[in-house]
């Protein structure tokens, strides 16, 4: 049996990404996997947003190895611990006061659906509403609750079950010549709109999976007043774009707000290790103690390795890096990929290329993959190529991951 058959035979249908790129694959390394025949590949995929300081990062790695050779607690529930005790300390000292934000951190389950699925819960039950608002092509989970907000079909469908007490609002993007803002005010002081007022409006700065699609200040500032204008809470779902994959910490930063909450994984983890953050102010902390837990929340070595990472993001200036890059990035694509039928859109060190259909991003995603390049495909019908280079590839790295996607373009289009 070949170790291709060992995953087809035993491992179950709902297996995604190994179809995208079949090869087995033994090590890694910054921005560069291997597979088991040697063959290398630069990787634009960064572990969907978890992985922005590269594979076996060494500072992380290191500081992650000398805890375990340690014998510091490994699971701890929520009791108190020196690893949550240093990362608390260094994440409200180093990161949210330099910014002036003052949030309360709560550990729900290690993933981003269980942080957003906690500030669900929190909302509903501070404005005792049941109704929440999404836009149109986000993406926020796969748990009931974060699937309900999930606007994509195939995601919806998996459920089983009806989606309930969710609105979802025309992203700005859908309609050009609809002021969405003033839709949603409309949909709030009409007594004929036969819309509930929401607990909370969730949005993405940066629709991801939705196709790459960055709101403008503009628009962001605008949701930020409809939610200070008529009591309703504004909660940033920050989990793919956070961590300065959009040239600052937090993604929100750009547009001079502050959510009421916001939610963060993937590369809050560090190394790519399970870990999630719900965040809320002060005054929203109303929770009952134990009223939501979960078995894994706040895993140790997570935070560990969650603190190395706030530490090497601010010792290397990651966000500059990241803002120097989208510079690089952006003037290849003007020069390279740019053509009739092609729409470019991106910010930072995420970048989505939007071609006639889902299958031609197909077929250039499984030539890049031929040439050495890991990259999904996003949005509707799966029609964008999605780039999420790591925020610490090399210059080299970037440039070479460009060219692949270049040449995969000219060929197949």
């Amino acid at each position: 049996m070949t170790d291709v058959e060992v995953f087809e035979n035993y491992e179950s249908e709902v297996r995604s990404y190994c179809r995208s790129f079949p090869a087995v694959f033994t090590t890694s390394k910054g921005s560069i996997m291997k597979d088991e025949n040697g063959k290398e590949y630069i990787d634009f995929f960064c572990g969907a947003g978890a992985l922005n300081y590269g594979h076996n990062n060494d500072y992380i790695k290191e500081k992650m190895v000398a805890y375990l050779m340690s014998d510091g607690i490994m699971h701890s529930m929520d009791m108190m611990t020196v690893p949550k005790k240093e990362f608390l300390q260094f994440f409200e000292e180093k990161v949210l006061q330099p910014r002036g934000l003052n949030f309360k951190v709560m550990f729900p389950g290690p993933t981003g659906t269980n942080g957003v699925e906690a500030a669900l819960k929190l909302a509903r039950k501070v404005k005792k509403r049941n109704q929440i608002w999404a836009l149109m092509g986000c993406f926020h989970g796969m748990t009931l609750g974060a699937l309900s907000l999930t606007s994509d079909a195939g995601s919806r469908g998996g459920a089983g079950v009806c989606l309930n007490d969710v609105t979802h609002i025309p992203a700005p993007y859908m309609f050009p010549e609809l002021d969405t803002i003033k839709y949603m005010e409309t949909l709030l002081t009409d007594d004929h709109s036969g819309v509930e007022k929401p607990a909370a409006i969730i949005i993405e700065t940066v629709q991801a999976e939705g196709g790459v699609h960055v709101f403008s200040n503009e628009y962001l500032q605008g949701v930020r007043a409809l939610c200070d204008k008529y009591d309703i809470l504004m909660i940033v779902d920050d989990i793919q774009v956070g961590c300065a994959r959009t040239g600052t910490f937090f993604s929100f930063e750009r547009a001079g707000i502050v959510p009421d909450m916001f939610v963060m994984s993937k590369s809050i983890g560090g190394y790519g290790m399970p870990f999630a953050l719900t965040m809320f102010k002060p005054e929203l902390d109303i929770w009952s103690p134990g009223e939501h837990n979960g078995t894994f929340r706040g895993n140790q070595l997570s935070m560990v390795a969650a603190k190395a990472g706030l530490e090497y993001m601010l010792d290397h200036k990651v966000e500059a890096e990241v803002k120097r890059k989208e510079g690089i990035i952006r003037k290849y694509m003007d020069e390279n990929i740019a053509r009739p039928g092609v729409e470019i859109r991106g910010i930072g060190c995420i970048w989505g290329v939007q071609v006639a259909d889902g299958k031609l991003a197909l077929a250039i995603c499984n030539k890049c993959f031929e040439k050495g390049l890991i990259m999904e495909r996003a949005g509707r019908d799966n029609n964008v190529l999605k780039l999420m280079p790591a925020l610490v590839a090399t210059d080299d790295e970037l440039m070479r991951g460009l060219d692949i996607i270049r040449d995969s373009m000219n060929e197949l289009m």
